[in-house]
This record gives C-alpha cells, sequence and structure tokens, in this order.
C-alpha cells in the first residue's frame, strides 16, 4: 500500500515556514455521533511509516499509528461539531466548526494549514484544500488516523449506552444493523435528526425516553 511522503511539507521546511498543519475530519456521513476533526503538525523531517488515508487502514492498525502520531507529532489538536450543531447549522458548517476546533486546539497557530477535499467557506482560517489530500499529503494522512481512531472511540463508548444500534461496529453509519435498531427503537440523543435515514414514521418509539 502506497502512503504519502513528506514532498509537501518539506516545500515549506525548506523555506523556513516548519509549522504546517495538515486537518482532516471524519463523520459527515453517519447518522449518529458528532464529526471529529484532527489537526497534525509534525516536526520537520519526521515521517510515520504506513501513514495513509484511514479508510485503506485496519482498525488494530489505526490504532497502532495514531498511538506513534501523538508520540512523535510536534503538536495534535483535535475538534468536533455536535449532533446538535449538525442539526442546527448543518453539517457543512458543524464541520468547519471542527476543524476550527481542531485548529485552536494547537498550542501554537500554525504558519500554514492545508486540509483534505475542497475550500471551506465557513471556514474563518486561512487554508489550502487539497482533494484527496488524505492519500497525498503526510500531515493530512496523519490527521484523518488520528480523528478517525478518536470518533471510533466514542462510538464504541455510546455503543455501551445503546447496545441495540451496533455503533462499537458500524461508528453510526446506516447500516442494516443500525437501520433495523432504528425502526425497532427510534432515535437516541445521538441520531442526526436532520439526516433523512433517520426520519422515522411518528407512532415508532423515541430511544431517548
Amino acid at each position: 500500500m502506497d502512503a504519502p511522503g513528506l514532498e509537501y511539507e518539506e516545500a515549506f521546511w525548506r523555506r523556513g515556514i516548519t509549522l504546517v498543519a495538515g486537518v482532516d475530519e471524519v463523520g459527515r456521513g453517519p447518522l449518529a455521533g458528532p464529526v471529529v476533526a484532527a489537526a497534525v503538525v509534525l516536526e520537520p523531517g519526521c515521517a510515520i511509516e504506513g501513514a495513509t488515508d484511514s479508510k485503506r487502514l485496519s482498525g488494530l492498525r489505526r490504532e497502532a499509528l495514531s498511538r506513534e502520531i501523538l508520540a512523535r507529532a510536534r503538536f495534535v489538536g483535535i475538534g468536533a461539531g455536535s449532533v446538535r450543531e449538525i442539526d442546527g447549522t448543518g453539517i457543512a458548517h458543524a464541520t468547519a466548526l471542527a476543524i476550527h476546533r481542531a485548529l485552536a486546539d494547537l498550542p501554537t497557530r500554525p504558519e500554514h494549514v492545508v486540509v483534505d477535499g475542497r475550500p471551506l467557506s465557513r471556514l474563518r482560517w486561512p487554508h489550502e484544500a487539497v482533494v484527496k489530500g488524505d492519500a497525498r499529503i503526510h500531515s493530512i494522512a496523519c490527521a484523518s488516523i488520528v480523528a478517525k481512531v478518536c470518533r471510533d472511540r466514542l462510538m464504541r463508548r455510546l455503543h455501551g449506552r445503546y447496545p441495540g444500534f451496533g455503533w462499537a461496529r458500524n461508528a453510526g453509519y446506516g447500516t442494516r444493523e443500525h437501520m433495523e435498531a432504528l425502526r425497532a427503537f427510534g432515535p437516541t440523543p445521538h441520531h442526526r435528526r436532520s439526516f433523512g435515514g433517520v426520519q422515522l414514521p411518528l407512532d415508532l418509539p423515541d430511544a431517548s425516553r
């Protein structure tokens, strides 16, 4: 499996710009749980072997790489957009909030920010955007891993409170198991009620009661 190298970051490091933050988010598509973002600033020359788009890695490999990133990166920031914010302002705005909070969580303001995907008009932070950046830029790949591990751990904790929905396995995505539980039990307080898949007939129970 090919992993992105440090070519992007090195172009800045050679110019004396050492605080390059790669940013990625996870959780735009699930029916439950927050959207989570991570910002990773690597030490110049620091490469995390095997770091790539988190979707291409097994859960065990992501966990191991996340531990290594947290131990070796210069700075790591985490941010989230809550279910209430997703329902109240939309997933795009909640995603921008999560990314803003991840950047604000860094102890020092980065000199350059690069995010995965397309430019975010709602992100009040100067940034460059790179499509498929998690497979092309090392610091974004690291951010995608940290964000995915963080969100998956949260969903496993929520699974302990609402075990019928299978969140430890599906992370809140609309799998068959999850949809059958929604039909049987109704939505929980952690479901995104603005998402179409959560809109259920009024005569179904509500798991939040």
